[in-house]
């Protein structure tokens, strides 16, 4: 957004100003007032079109879909070594991976190149992302023991919710025709993002607990007590063999 502000292909975030056209384009505007048409709404995707900016949203959305994808598979890990696997876990992990996918299509495709899959992109990365964190919620509340993880489930839920009602209302504004609404389409858009980046960062708490076990664990597929237990039973199961066969 800096970028594409500074390079004057976007209108500033307190510019509620639009017009139906313009005599020259925002590029080529020098002054405090500038006239500015829907082409110029500081949407992410709109910021992100023109070159030089489009260069790093590109470079940004493709490092930020892997490290989506690395966060999403150590939490999935992280679940199944302290507690065990259960559905919401792995939906979780199912929804985290489809959003980085949608997430690599927004950045390399953009809105003005190529329209059609940069909505694809948006479509699947927006919802899922969203159910992500949805499940994320339930999830935090359900493994929950101590305080600290019930006021993490908290403040996770809160985010939750207000990541909701900011997508609601982009939703809803972008595909209405007055500047007004289009403009605050974009703001809440941004709001959006920046809930889930931090909503990521919160999974800090659980992260600080991780050790190289995590990591076997993603190779067993199932927790280290687990595997433990099973190798107990098994052992005894191959003592008690041939009293068994003796017994018989």
């Amino acid at each position: 957004y800096a970028m594409a502000l500074y390079n004057q292909h976007v209108c500033p975030v307190d510019n509620w100003m639009y017009n139906q056209s313009c005599e020259v384009d925002l590029s080529m505007q020098r002054g405090p007032t500038m006239c500015c048409t829907l082409d110029n709404v500081p949407l992410i995707s709109k910021c992100g079109t023109l070159p030089p900016e489009s260069c790093f949203f590109s470079l940004i959305c493709s490092t930020g879909s892997f490290m989506v994808m690395v966060i999403v598979l150590l939490r999935y890990a992280h679940v199944i070594e302290k507690h065990q696997n259960c559905v919401l876990n792995t939906a979780s992990l199912s929804t985290g991976w489809i959003c980085a996918a949608g997430l690599i299509m927004v950045g390399n495709f953009q809105v003005d190149n190529a329209k059609v899959l940069h909505y694809v992109g948006a479509g699947v990365a927006f919802p899922t992302s969203m159910l992500f964190v949805c499940l994320q919620s339930a999830l935090t509340y359900r493994l929950a023991k101590t305080q600290g993880e019930y006021n993490m489930g908290h403040l996770r839920l809160i985010m939750t919710l207000l990541a909701f009602v900011a997508l609601v209302l982009s939703g809803v504004f972008f595909v209405q025709e007055s500047f007004v609404l289009q403009h605050a389409s974009a703001i809440f858009e941004w709001v959006f993002c920046v809930i889930i980046m931090l909503f990521y960062g919160t999974f800090a708490f659980e992260f600080a607990g991780i050790s190289s076990d995590t990591m076997m664990v993603l190779a067993r597929g199932q927790s280290l007590q687990s595997a433990s237990r099973d190798h107990k039973m098994e052992s005894l199961g191959g003592a008690n063999q041939p009293e068994s066969l003796s017994i018989l």
